[in-house]
């Protein structure tokens, strides 16, 4: 049976080779190459239909790949190699990867008939099959970690949107994962939301959690990456520190990119 990541090889955390994949005759991604190490946040920005979204779901197997590798903690995701050859990795393997990479999607997806808390809590229990004492200790330290420990009994339909993304946050930490992905974690939030979501990942990313982070929120990116990744039809157009992108973006596909939008 397949190594569990909780006993990742050293290195890093996400290791993406000649990553391509295609919708149709459509090839989304033509070739990604990106590492992540541990403890870094790394910041994927770009126009939408660059390909973001969907590299971030390769990384997890919630896409296929067409051509390349993708290795979190050392690991194949969601293929094995039989005879020299890449093949489809088991649902089982699959499963028990997929458990240890945390991700946040655009919509909150939280269960309307879970409070906060047993919203945390059903992963530990269902998946991880800890005591529901333990479980539940885990998922009120996790509301205290995201502001939200008075919120413990309130249903999803009782919360703001941007308490909703908070508990969303907790819920893919509760599985103790090697890296974190957001994808537009704040897009479907009211402006004045916004910020309540971005202080977590700070704080997430201050204390040192593996992240990719999928965002058009340039301060974000500015502030808090510590590598930023510009993606543009579907390859990694340039790519380097904050200071270095923002300041003196080399390509000129870049400067169009922060022209417009800054």
């Amino acid at each position: 049976m397949t190594t569990p990541l909780a006993e990742a090889a050293p290195g890093p955390i996400v290791r993406a080779e000649d990553v391509h994949k295609r919708f149709g005759t459509n090839e989304v991604l033509r070739g990604i190459n990106l590492s992540v190490d541990p403890g870094k946040t790394v910041v994927l920005i770009g126009p939408s239909g660059s390909g973001k979204t969907t590299f971030l779901r390769c990384i997890n197997h919630l896409e296929t790949i067409h051509q390349g590798r993708i290795y979190v903690g050392g690991q194949l995701v969601g293929y094995r190699l039989a005879a020299g050859r890449l093949v489809e990795d088991s649902e089982r393997n699959v499963a028990a990867k997929r458990a240890r990479i945390g991700m946040v999607f655009q919509r909150f997806n939280l269960f309307p008939h879970l409070t906060a808390l047993g919203n945390i809590m059903e992963a530990p229990l269902q998946v991880k099959k800890l005591p529901k004492a333990a479980a539940e200790t885990i998922a009120r330290d996790l509301l205290g970690k995201v502001g939200l420990e008075a919120k413990a009994d309130h249903y999803p339909r009782q919360l703001s949107g941007g308490q909703q993304q908070r508990v969303a946050i907790a819920r893919a930490l509760a599985m103790d994962p090697m890296v974190m992905l957001f994808d537009e974690a704040t897009s479907a939030l009211d402006p004045e939301l916004v910020g309540e979501v971005l202080k977590v990942m700070e704080d997430l990313a201050r204390d040192g959690m593996s992240m990719v982070v999928v965002t058009h929120e340039m301060g974000f990116a500015r502030d808090v990456a510590d590598h930023v990744v510009f993606m543009d039809g579907g390859v990694v157009v340039e790519e380097g520190p904050p200071s270095q992108l923002f300041g003196h973006p080399q390509h000129e596909r870049t400067q169009d990119f922060l022209r417009r939008i800054l």
